[in-house]
Formats: structure tokens, C-alpha cells, sequence
């Protein structure tokens, strides 16, 4: 039986950007949801979600921890209600905020049904902000903004405030004001219900429900008409009533913002400071009050595998069971942990399951619920909740899992192709041994992270999202796996691909005496927008050659793509069309079609104009004035594009009275290193920020000095 109806569950997750306060939000959230009994600080590496030594050492979230957590609204607390009918479950994913792990972002997100987006009060809307916020818009996921760390010198909450309206959405509506600012902030104003709250007790935990102060009356009347008439506006009924001269309820008001949140018209932002232990409970009601439990949101949609057609699966016990595969984790003491969220239906521990994506029969055999660091066993998981499988084989992130009888494939979650490898080689034979099966583990959990041979050397190339990811890679093989490697120096992904259409012949012809090969194909290969990857095109005609060799000519044109025509990277972006070609009766072969798609495709490519592309980063430094002129020459000096330079205002605590941001595009080789040479030329003041944006053409000079260190 399930212990909380689907009505009163939440599946949230907490998204920022890097030091906005993730991880301190929600490590107050398990305290004061009794999960844990003492409040872990991430400065003292004591944090619970950040469970991964390497996340305790270094202070930053790595991995995206899953816990489930109780909760009653404040009011109820205040008015000593004990009811339970009040009380609801909330399952909380703490995510990442470095780009590097973007992935853990994009995979929470895919499977969360709303959002706590945690600011900054001093910084506002940063660039990584935004990315957290685009790939929320992606998913169309309903959030609540909190604007956090009011106690900081330089917190602003207006400023703040102003920043979401004006880089993230206009839809933004404040339901609470702070009660002073930097070290006089002391509780918040709830002007929808013309309240305000003190946090007493050592850790906050006591809320206390009082007058507005008399210097923020005015202030809170004023916001409180500027909410109500953005939240009636979403509600025909109330406008009515409003226009008529009647006051909307309190009870209405929450009910119509709520619509509202979960339509996307409105984001409530509110506020606090988490390390002070203020305003976190009211947050928790906000993420009960206004964000949508599984049932408020469309049925999840998906495809049959056997008809193709789109179907529904409905969030309800009652329905055949649909899961998505968010996670691998590797588990020290159960081995693989596979989380999933549950769309429809119910599970249970020892039964069976289809993953639709590879057309396997999978047996779960335990099925446990996460709190954080420890686990709880569960026989049955029902609709809307998140839990973690042990004992599936073939299951990775983004596959379905289904009701045999009734298959369906969900939304796939698209990944980012890495930009940065380095070498790696093992420093003993017995680490050689062990680093294969480390390296597959890790891609196992990692999409985004990719092992590949280099064929000449007999190297192992690893590649990632960024210089970050690699030394966590190296670091979690190093801890977890007991494998010692030496790690080359980072080198940058580079891809190919054609800028004009060719065609070429490509034979493999050996015939002499007995049984020979025989293969021969015409192609077309043109160029592609950027992003579509590679489409192979079989217009062949008249049998001139059979269909069971297409196959092979395929595969032969892929392994050539991989090896690349210039200077070894994969071709991208590439529409190859076998056109034409013939086959003998006897001497035809898999083999020779493969090795003759092959040795066509080079050809192709290389009439085909073929150029270098590399990947270009967004970067963003923030930098005091008076440095200014040394950081932009020396971007330019990295063939940087310098694409918007605005002013911020200075912030105390450095003393810096204008800062300056530069935006930029710049390539990614340029950028290996770069926190070192910030810190040199701007006495340690500046900080950057940086993420892939897109590939682009290689300059002929630099291109060439690449293809002759590839030669070499």
C-alpha cells in the first residue's frame, strides 16, 4: 500500500550555478525534514548529498544525489497540527552546477516534475544560470526561484530579482521580500498572505509567525496588489471577482498561482539564507503550495515499438507500468545501482521488467529508496516516485523500462558530444588489467564520458566535457578502481567535415584463381547543417547490387568516417548516398563491399573539400576595470572573439569599485590552463566562466600546423 497518495508527492530538483548554494539548500532541507539529525556544511566536507570524497575535498557537487524527505506546511506546524492528511513526500535530487557536469543537470531535469532554481543575492543571474534555465525550458519543468544568500556583503535583493527579469523570464512575480539585507537580514515578508517570519532556535528550526515591521508595511502592500494582479490575470473567475472590487482568499490566490506555476505563466521568486538557516521551511512550502505533484502534469508520452504510434501512459497506480532509466551509478556494496523514475504503474522487488531499448527481459532484484548516503529496501514502488534497481544488466541511462505486454519507448535523453581528450596509459601490467574494466564502468555511469583506441599508437584515449571531468575520471579511477595511470596533456576534440558535394568510385577487386573479392560502389557524399551527424542513403536501383551487401557498405563507410580523411578525427556532419555499383556471383563479398564503401568514402571526402572544425567555447571573465586591457589582449592573443563588455557593480567584499564582464567566444584549444594565467594577470582578482557553444571552421594556417603535429 502506498504510504502517501500521488496527489500529495513532489519530485523536485535543486538547479544553479556553481556556489549559488545547492547543496547548503538542500542539506537544510534534510535537517529540518528530520532526515538528518546535524546539519552537514559543505565547507567543512561534512555535507550529506555531497557523499563522494572527491565532492567533499574539492567543495562542489559531482554526482546528482537522490533523497526522499517528509514534510507538513509551516502554517500547520504554527497552528501544532499533527495530522498527517497534511504531511506529503518529497523526493529531492541535488544537482551540479559546474558545466562540466552538465549531464547530471540534463538527466535530473528529464525526470524531475519541478524545479527550485537557488541565485545568488550578490550575483544575481550568472552565465551558468542560464544554461540551468534553458535546459529547464527544455522540459518544460514549473519552478520556483530562491534567491539566496541575502546575508552576504553586497546582497541585493532587488538587483537580483531585476537580473531573472531581465536575462531569464518576465514572468517572474515576488511573493516574499527580505527584512533587511546583508548582516541586519533577519526573516522574510510573505506579502500574499501579509506576514512575516522570523527563524529563532540555534539552526532556524523554529518558525515564528509575525507583524510585517512598520518601516516594510508600505513596501509589502505594494508588492502584494503588484502579485495579485499578475496571478488573477491567469484566472478568468478572479479576475471577475477582482474587477468587481472583491479581494481574492488567501486559499484562492495559492490555488490560481499554482495553475499558474505549472502552466509556465508565472515563477514565484522568493527568498532567504540558507547557511543562516533562514527561510528554508517557507521554501519547502512553496515547492508544496506551488510546484505540480506527478498527477498535475500531461500524461508522459511515448511510441510503440511494435505499431509506432504515440501513446499516453496516464501518472496512476492503475496504468501498465513505465519507467525511464535516469542513472548508473556503480555501488561499492551492491555493485550496479540503477535509478528510475516511475511514470505509471507499480513495481515490484523480485519481478520481472522489458527494457523496450534493447529488447530484454531484465530481473529487479531489490528495489531501494534513496536518502542520500543511505538506502532504504522497499518491496513495492508505485507511480511518481524515484527509486534505484539493483540487479539490471543491460539497462543504461535513458532506456525504458515497461509492462511486457504492453511496451513503450519514452523521450530519449540527448547527450553533448565531449570536446577535450587526453592519453592515458597504465604504469604497470597488472593496472593494465584493471584500467579496461575501470574505464567501462565509469562510461557506463557517464554518458557523456567516451573511451576510444588510437589504431597507430595503440593508446586509450579518453574524452569528456571538459578538464574538470577528466581529473574526476582519473581521480575516481585512482580511489575507487586502485588503477595508477600516467595522463597526457589535454587535447582538443577536434571533428571534420566536407564543404562541397563529390562523388567517387571505390573497387576491391582480387581475383585470381579459386574464390577472389569483389566489390565495387559508386557514392555521393555532400555536407549537412551543423549538429545532424551522419546519414547514410541507399538509392540504389535495379539490383545492381544485392541488398543483403548494403549493410556492409555502410559499416565500411562509418569505420572510415571514424578514422577521419585530414588528420585523423571523425568526419561529422556528412550525407553519403550509395548510388550505384556492381557485384560478382561468385567472388562478392561482405568483406570486399566493406572494404570498397571504405576506400570510396576517403576518396569522396577528400574531393569534397574536406576542412578541420574545432569547438568554441562561451567564456565570460569577470574582471576589475583596471585590468581590463591585459585580459582582453591576451583573449584576442587566443584568436578570441570578444563579443559584449558591460559594467557590474563592485561588490565590497573585494573592494573592486567597478567590475567589468567580458563576453566572449573563444576556442577551446586556447583555453587549457586558463585559471592559472587569470590569476597571473589579474593578481588572483578575476574569475571566468566557461562552456561549450558550438564547433566552427578551423582557420586554414592554424589547420595546417594541426594536420602537420598529427603527422608527425
Amino acid at each position: 500500500m502506498r504510504d502517501y497518495p500521488i496527489e500529495r508527492t513532489r519530485d523536485i530538483g535543486i538547479v544553479a550555478h556553481i556556489d549559488a548554494g545547492k547543496t547548503t539548500v538542500s542539506e537544510r532541507v534534510l535537517f529540518y525534514t528530520g532526515v538528518s539529525h546535524k546539519i552537514g556544511e559543505v565547507h567543512e566536507g561534512e555535507a550529506i548529498m555531497d557523499w563522494m570524497e572527491q565532492e567533499q575535498e574539492r567543495g562542489i557537487t559531482i554526482t546528482s544525489a537522490a533523497t526522499t524527505c517528509f514534510w507538513t506546511p509551516v502554517e500547520d506546524r504554527i497552528a501544532g497540527s499533527k495530522n498527517k492528511d497534511k504531511e506529503m513526500r518529497i523526493n529531492i535530487i541535488d544537482t551540479p552546477g559546474h558545466v562540466d557536469f552538465t549531464v547530471e543537470v540534463e538527466r535530473s531535469l528529464r525526470v524531475l516534475d519541478g524545479a527550485v532554481v537557488v541565485f545568488d543575492g550578490v550575483a544575481g543571474v550568472e552565465p551558468q544560470s542560464e544554461t540551468v534555465w534553458r535546459q529547464a525550458d527544455k522540459y518544460n519543468v514549473p519552478r520556483v526561484c530562491f534567491i539566496n544568500k541575502l546575508d552576504r556583503t553586497g546582497a541585493s535583493f532587488e538587483k537580483s530579482y531585476a537580473s531573472i527579469l531581465e536575462r531569464l523570464t518576465d514572468k517572474a512575480v515576488r511573493i516574499q521580500i527580505p527584512i533587511g539585507l546583508e548582516g541586519d537580514f533577519d526573516g522574510v515578508v510573505g506579502h500574499l498572505k501579509m506576514k512575516a517570519y522570523n527563524f529563532e532556535g540555534e539552526k532556524g528550526e523554529k518558525v515564528v509567525e509575525i507583524e510585517i515591521p512598520e518601516n516594510l508595511k508600505e513596501d509589502a502592500k505594494k508588492y502584494h496588489h503588484e502579485a495579485v494582479e499578475k496571478i488573477v490575470e491567469t484566472d478568468d473567475v478572479l479576475m471577475e471577482k477582482y474587477l468587481a472590487g472583491e479581494e481574492p482568499s488567501l486559499t484562492d490566490l495559492r490555488k490560481a498561482l499554482r495553475s499558474a506555476t505549472i502552466s509556465g505563466k508565472i515563477v514565484p521568486v522568493i527568498c532567504g539564507s540558507a547557511l543562516k538557516n533562514k527561510g528554508v521551511q517557507l521554501m519547502l512550502d512553496s515547492v508544496l503550495y506551488y510546484l505540480p505533484s506527478p498527477m498535475d502534469l500531461p500524461p508522459v508520452k511515448g511510441i510503440n515499438p511494435k505499431s509506432g504510434a504515440e501513446e499516453e501512459r496516464v501518472a496512476n497506480d492503475e496504468q501498465p507500468f513505465s519507467a525511464l532509466a535516469f542513472k548508473v551509478a556503480s555501488d561499492p556494496f551492491v555493485g550496479q545501482l540503477t535509478y528510475f523514475r516511475v511514470y505509471s504503474g507499480t513495481l515490484s522487488s523480485g519481478s520481472y521488467v522489458f527494457n523496450v531499448n534493447k529488447n530484454q527481459k531484465e530481473r529487479i532484484g531489490r528495489i531501494l529508496r534513496m536518502h542520500a548516503n543511505h538506502r532504504e529496501e522497499v518491496k513495492e514502488i508505485y507511480a511518481g516516485e524515484i527509486g534505484a534497481a539493483v540487479g539490471l544488466k543491460y539497462t543504461k541511462t535513458g532506456d525504458t523500462l515497461a509492462d511486457d505486454s504492453k511496451p513503450i519507448i519514452l523521450e530519449q535523453i540527448v547527450f553533448p558530444e565531449p570536446v577535450i581528450s587526453v592519453r592515458i596509459e597504465p604504469k604497470t601490467k597488472a593496472d593494465q588489467e584493471k584500467m579496461g574494466l575501470a574505464l567501462h564502468r565509469l562510461a557506463d555511469e557517464d554518458p557523456t564520458f567516451r573511451i576510444k583506441g588510437d589504431e597507430e599508437t595503440g593508446d586509450t584515449l579518453i574524452a569528456g566535457m571538459g578538464e574538470l571531468h577528466l581529473e574526476i575520471i582519473v581521480d575516481r579511477m585512482k580511489r575507487e578502481f586502485k588503477v595508477d595511470a600516467n595522463v597526457g596533456r589535454p587535447q582538443v576534440a577536434y571533428k571534420e567535415t566536407i564543404k562541397s558535394t563529390a562523388k567517387a568510385e571505390g573497387k576491391y577487386i582480387r581475383q585470381s584463381g579459386g574464390r577472389g573479392q569483389y566489390g565495387h560502389v559508386w557514392l555521393e557524399a555532400e555536407p549537412m547543417e551543423r549538429g545532424k551527424g551522419f546519414e547514410f542513403v541507399n538509392a540504389i536501383k535495379g539490383g545492381s547490387i544485392p541488398q543483403e551487401y548494403i549493410p556492409a557498405v555502410e559499416k565500411g563507410i562509418k569505420e572510415s568516417i571514424d578514422k577521419g580523411v585530414i588528420a585523423g578525427y571523425p568526419v561529422v556532419d556528412v550525407k553519403v548516398t550509395l548510388y550505384d555499383g556492381s557485384f560478382h556471383e561468385v567472388d562478392s563479398s561482405e568483406m570486399a563491399f566493406k572494404i570498397a564503401g571504405s576506400m570510396a568514402f576517403q576518396e569522396c571526402a577528400k574531393r569534397a573539400n574536406p576542412i578541420l572544425l574545432e569547438p568554441i567555447m562561451k567564456v565570460e571573465v569577470i574582471v576589475p576595470e583596471k585590468f581590463l586591457g591585459e585580459i582582453t589582449g591576451d583573449l584576442s592573443s587566443k584568436r578570441a572573439r570578444i563579443e559584449q563588455m558591460s559594467s557590474r557593480g563592485g561588490s565590497g567584499a573585494t573592494g573592486d569599485s567597478a567590475l567589468k564582464v567580458i563576453e566572449a567566444k573563444v576556442p577551446l584549444s586556447g583555453m587549457f590552463g586558463y585559471s592559472t594565467q587569470l590569476r597571473s594577470l589579474s593578481e588572483g582578482r578575476a574569475t571566468y566562466t566557461m562552456e561549450f557553444s558550438h564547433y566552427e571552421d578551423v582557420p586554414k594556417n592554424v589547420a595546417e600546423e594541426i594536420i602537420t603535429g598529427r603527422k608527425k
